[in-house]
C-alpha cells in the first residue's frame, strides 16, 4: 500500500478516533491513496498497533488539541463516537479547518471503485471477508474497508489494485446511505442501534433506502427483506447444509462448498458473498475456491487458544441476541464436556431494552459468565439501575438451575475463569468491546 504518487498527493487528514476497526481501514485507504495521515484515539488497540507497524500512521494515544498537524488545509475526520465537544475538533473549528464525519469520507472513497457494500444487522463483517475471499479466489484484486481483520494475516482495509471495492456498510450511524455501491448485499434486518432507530419500521425504511441506490442487490430469500427492495434482485439461501465440527458443507449452484468456520449462520453467509462474487464477474467454481479458504474473520469465533487448564478459547463480537444465539449454536458443532459463554454487554441502552432476549440467548450455554457493561459512547449516569447484572439475572431465569456468573471486573473474571475453565470446555468470549483482552489473558502461555 504505497502512499509515493497517489490521487490524493497533497491531502492532510487527521484520523480523530482511528483506532476503531472502521476508521483505521479508511486511513489506510487514504494513505494508499497518497493523502499525508494522522490520528489520534483515546485508548491503544491492535488497529493502532497494525498500523503502526504497516507504515500507515503513528497515532497518538489521548486526545489534546497539538495532536492536530499544524498548518492550513488540514481535513479533520472523525467517528461517530467522536463528540462535537472532543479537544480535536473544536480546536480544528477555532483554526477554521474543515471537520468531515467518516460517512462523507466513506462516500468519496466508494466513488472511486466499482463497489459492493454488505449491510445488514448481523454477518456484515464475516460476509465482507468471505466476498474479500471470494473474489481473490477468482483472481481479482479488490479492494475493501472491513469492520474487522478480514482472514489470513490480512488487515481490516486494503485498497487493492483491482476494479472493485468491497465495503461493509455500517447502519449504527446512517453511514451505510452514504455509499456509492454498484452491488447491495443485505443480510438480515432486526432492531438494534435503539438510539439511532427508535423502530423497527425506521430502520426497514433506512435499509430500503439503501438498497434503492444500488443498481443491482442481493437479499436473503425472505419475504419481509425481499419487500424492501424495489428493482432487480437474487435472492439467496442456504441449501443442503450439513453441519460439520469446526465447518460446514452445503451446495450453491451446483457446487459443493466446503467452509472451515462453524454453524449455519456462516454458511448462509457464504451464499450471500458468492452471489456477489458471481454478480461481480468472478467465476463461479473460483469463487468456492476462495471461500472454501477462508478461515475466519477477525474477532468473529476467532481461535484465541487454551487456557492454563486445557480448555479452547475463542473470541466473538457478538453483542445482539440473536448474535449469541448462532455463536453458541456454532460451538456446540465442536466436540465438547460443557459449552461456556462469557459475555461483556455492549451500551447501557441495548443492556436495558433487549436483557430478557440476551438472558435466554445466553441460556444456550452450560455455564454464563456476565461482565459489566461496555459504555462505548454512553455514561453510566444516564441509564441508572442499569448494569451486566442485569443481563446475569435474566440469564439466570432462563438457565435453568445451570450456573451464572457475575464477574463485572476483568480482575473478578480472570480469577474465576481460571479455575473453572478445563478441558473439554470450549469457551466463548463474547462482545463488542474490550473482552477480547480478558481472552487474551486467560491464553495459557
Amino acid at each position: 500500500m504505497s502512499a509515493a504518487g497517489g490521487p490524493w498527493t497533497g491531502r492532510r487528514l487527521h484520523f480523530v478516533g482511528v483506532g476503531g476497526a472502521g476508521m483505521s481501514g479508511y486511513a489506510r485507504a487514504a494513505h494508499a491513496l497518497g493523502a499525508q495521515v494522522s490520528g489520534s484515539d483515546a485508548s491503544r488497540s491492535v488497529y493502532l498497533e497494525r498500523l503502526a507497524a504497516d507504515g500507515v500512521l503513528q497515532a497518538k494515544v489521548g486526545h489534546a488539541a497539538d495532536n492536530v498537524p499544524a498548518g492550513s488545509g488540514v481535513e479533520v475526520i472523525y467517528s461517530s463516537a467522536v463528540p462535537a465537544e472532543n479537544v480535536e475538533r473544536r480546536a480544528a473549528r477555532e483554526r477554521g479547518l474543515p471537520e468531515r464525519g467518516r460517512a462523507e469520507l466513506l462516500a468519496e472513497l466508494t466513488s472511486l471503485r466499482r463497489t459492493i457494500a454488505v449491510a445488514g444487522t448481523h454477518g456484515k463483517t464475516t460476509t465482507a471477508s468471505m466476498l474479500v475471499s471470494a473474489l481473490r479466489g477468482a483472481g481479482f484484486e479488490p479492494g475493501w474497508l472491513v469492520g474487522g481483520p478480514v482472514g489470513g494475516d490480512l488487515p481490516n482495509a486494503e485498497w487493492g489494485r483491482g476494479e472493485w471495492l468491497v465495503v461493509e456498510a455500517d447502519e449504527s450511524d446512517r453511514s451505510m446511505l452514504s455509499v456509492s455501491a454498484e452491488i447491495a448485499l443485505l443480510t438480515n434486518v432486526e432492531l438494534d442501534h435503539h438510539s439511532t432507530f427508535p423502530s423497527l419500521a425506521e430502520l426497514r425504511a433506512a435499509f430500503a433506502e439503501f438498497l434503492a441506490k444500488a443498481p443491482t442487490a442481493v437479499v436473503w430469500d425472505r419475504p419481509e427483506l425481499l419487500e424492501l427492495r424495489s428493482g432487480p434482485v437474487t435472492a439467496y439461501d442456504l441449501q443442503s447444509v450439513t453441519l460439520l465440527p469446526g465447518g460446514s458443507r452445503f451446495d450453491w449452484r451446483g457446487h459443493g462448498v466446503r467452509l472451515r468456520v462453524p454453524g449455519a449462520h456462516n454458511a448462509l453467509n457464504a451464499v450471500g458473498a458468492l452471489e456477489a462474487a458471481r454478480l461481480a464477474g468472478a467465476a463461479e467454481g473460483a469463487a468456492v475456491e476462495g471461500v472454501a479458504g477462508f478461515q475466519g474473520a477477525g474477532r468473529r469465533f476467532q481461535l484465541l487458544g487454551s487456557s492454563a487448564r486445557g480448555a479452547i478459547l475463542y473470541d466473538d463480537y457478538a453483542h445482539h441476541p440473536s448474535e449469541i444465539l448462532a455463536t453458541l449454536d456454532a460451538a456446540r458443532t465442536f466436540e465438547h464436556t460443557r459449552v461456556v459463554a462469557v459475555f461483556q454487554p455492549h451500551l447501557y441502552s441495548r443492556t436495558q431494552l433487549l436483557a430478557r432476549e440476551f438472558g435466554h440467548a445466553l441460556a444456550r450455554a452450560d455455564v454464563i459468565a456476565v461482565l459489566d457493561v461496555y459504555p462505548a459512547r454512553e455514561r453510566a449516569e444516564d441509564h441508572p439501575g442499569v448494569s451486566g447484572l442485569t443481563i446475569a439475572e435474566a440469564a439466570a431465569d432462563s438457565a435453568a438451575g445451570r450456573p451464572v456468573y457475575w464477574l463485572p471486573s476483568f480482575a473478578d473474571a480472570e480469577l474465576v475463569l481460571r479455575e473453572l475453565l478445563g478441558r473439554g470446555d470450549v469457551a466463548v468470549i463474547m462482545g463488542a468491546g474490550d473482552v477480547d483482552e480478558l481472552g487474551r489473558r486467560l491464553v495459557a502461555a
